[in-house]
């Protein structure tokens, strides 16, 4: 199974690259994809590459399952 991550583009770098926030941790990835990405707007991230751009609605629903199967996770390994 593949996932997407979603994340916040803090700035927009040479080589078709950005600094995406992920939640407070920050990663540089591959922004050839979508090469008009600027910095405040939400994207999803798989395998380094940004593969798309969302809206604040999506971004907040991916945000709550992530943290539902963490949770989920996290009482399962108790």
């Amino acid at each position: 199974m593949c996932l997407g991550v979603p994340g916040r583009v803090v700035r927009r770098l040479k080589n078709n690259e950005a600094l995406v926030d992920f939640g407070g941790i920050k990663r540089v990835v591959d922004a050839i994809l979508l090469p008009d990405v600027r910095e405040g707007d939400l994207v999803i991230v798989h395998a380094g590459a940004i593969i798309g751009r969302i809206d604040e609605e999506a971004y907040g629903e991916m945000i709550r399952i992530y943290e539902e199967l963490a949770r989920m996770s996290e009482e399962e390994s108790v």
